[in-house]
């Protein structure tokens, strides 16, 4: 009885420290308050009104705090690295037993100050290391700060709910006006200081994820 007990105990007291272990996930989707469209002050004059330009002969750009913007996702990277490492040493010295008075000195018949040396070393050693990275699709953002200097401060997130879990992407970043293309788009290569995330949940994200048990012992924590 006290050994189904304890067997219990320790089940729960795993779970708990796996709960623990899992990091809490926000998936709330969360407009920037920055990024809210302020209202037009209304007009002191008859003609010009602050705020309440309009554009006939340009495209409609993202231009002002709370405007949107389409990113391109066109993000793809490349890695490669190799190393290989061959090393050989070889050493060989021969000394003659020497003679005296015209005889070989010897013991018993046999040379003793003659003898050989010889040493071979070897050392071979290589590695490799490849990693590729793809993400594409379309994420609309807010334009959440005009820099001085014009450039576009914008921020945003798209959550996908599937059938067995859903897909969070995020970015945020910097935008020049000058890259934005006549359709107000933008590829995610002309983001400078991009940040952008890919995350998901579910039933297929838990079961492509490492327990944590076996974390554990992939960790550098694990001694041996």
């Amino acid at each position: 009885m006290r050994g189904g007990r304890r067997i219990a105990l320790l089940a729960f007291t795993t779970s708990l420290a796996a709960c623990a272990m899992a990091p809490a996930r926000d998936d709330s989707l969360v407009v920037p308050p920055e990024a809210a469209a302020t209202v037009a002050p209304s007009g002191d004059g008859s003609i010009y009104a602050a705020g309440a330009g309009l554009a006939l002969f340009e495209d409609q750009k993202a231009h002002r705090v709370g405007d949107l913007l389409t990113v391109l996702l066109v993000e793809k990277t490349n890695a490669e690295k190799k190393a290989n490492t061959s090393t050989a040493k070889k050493t060989s010295d021969d000394i003659v037993n020497p003679t005296l008075f015209g005889r070989p000195l010897s013991v018993k018949g046999t040379g003793v100050l003659g003898f050989d040396l010889g040493s071979d070393q070897s050392f071979t050693g290589s590695g490799a290391s490849t990693q590729s990275n793809a993400l594409s699709g379309s994420v609309t953002v807010f334009v959440t700060r005009v820099l001085p200097n014009g450039n576009l401060v914008v921020r945003g997130e798209k959550q996908l709910a599937l059938n067995q879990g859903s897909e969070r992407v995020a970015l945020e970043g910097i935008v020049r006006p000058v890259d934005i293309a006549t359709n107000n788009t933008v590829s995610s290569d002309r983001v400078a200081a991009a940040k952008i995330s890919y995350a998901g949940s579910g039933a297929v994200a838990d079961a492509n994820a490492m327990g944590w048990l076996a974390r554990f012992f992939n960790s550098v924590l694990f001694p041996f």
